[in-house]
């Protein structure tokens, strides 16, 4: 059987301290057939230099203006040449290099459309654990209550987002909880979990940067669910906000 080709999406703005390890993160990986498609959002802190450093690690490489992080996904999803997409942000790192072998392993079987896993929260030095995101095989229903599968360890076929739609621009916060809502809960793609973890993230990604945008983001959550035709009621945030508390306290296997 034909080995999938994965095409790994890093989005960065002024990133200068984290890149580079996301950068070797990818180009360690064991599995061969990846490509390394960085969108910059017209960085001015140094990251630029960094990346020419690299170059030869990446298939293709974008720096401009763009309206926000789901515009430049977008943008990474339409330069995109794998049958599988994933996407590694560029303050993340794969917690091993067989993650991506894994993966690829999984989209051997041709009914799979996503596959997905664990993901550790770490501090800036990549040292300790904050938190951990454990996830669990999809069902009906989970979205209700506040899950998602955690964004960076999400992998989809490339067809599924020809079929269904990439992000959606009118969400600046949380347009991942409405992509994968759509995929898994509306149209019923056929998914994975994976479970172990497979990123390590460093704290401080935009959602969860302030008590303001951790606010706004299950606000607009909750405008996804009812955009999507979820039953859910206000109390629909108190509930997402909730069912993180336990990643604080679980403990992850040895990295």
């Amino acid at each position: 059987m034909t080995s999938a080709k994965i095409s790994i999406v890093t989005v960065a703005r002024n990133c200068v301290a984290t890149i580079e390890d996301t950068i070797l993160s990818v180009a360690g990986q064991d599995y061969p057939h990846v490509e390394h498609i960085l969108i910059d959002g017209a960085s001015t802190d140094g990251s630029l230099g960094i990346v020419n450093r690299h170059l030869n690690k990446f298939s293709k490489t974008v720096s401009e203006p763009d309206m926000g992080i789901y515009d430049a996904m977008n943008k990474g999803v339409r330069l995109a040449t794998g049958d599988v997409v994933g996407f590694l942000n560029a303050d993340d790192v794969y917690s091993d290099a067989n993650v991506l072998g894994e993966i690829a392993a999984i989209f051997n079987d041709a009914t799979v459309s996503a596959c997905y896993g664990d993901l550790v929260y770490m501090d800036e030095s990549l040292t300790r654990v904050v938190r951990y995101w454990k996830s669990r095989p999809y069902r009906d229903g989970l979205f209700e209550k506040g899950w998602m599968p955690a964004h960076p360890t999400f992998f989809v076929r490339r067809t599924v987002f020809e079929r269904y739609g990439d992000f959606d621009l009118a969400f600046r916060l949380q347009s991942d909880f409405d992509l994968t809502m759509r995929f898994l809960s509306i149209c019923k793609i056929q998914s994975v979990y994976l479970p172990r973890v497979l990123v390590k993230m460093r704290v401080g990604g935009a959602t969860n940067r302030s008590v303001a945008n951790v606010i706004k983001g299950n606000i607009e959550a909750y405008q996804i669910c009812k955009k999507n035709g979820l039953r859910v009621t206000p109390l629909f945030i108190v509930k997402k906000i909730l069912s993180r508390a336990p990643q604080f306290f679980s403990k992850p296997p040895n990295l």
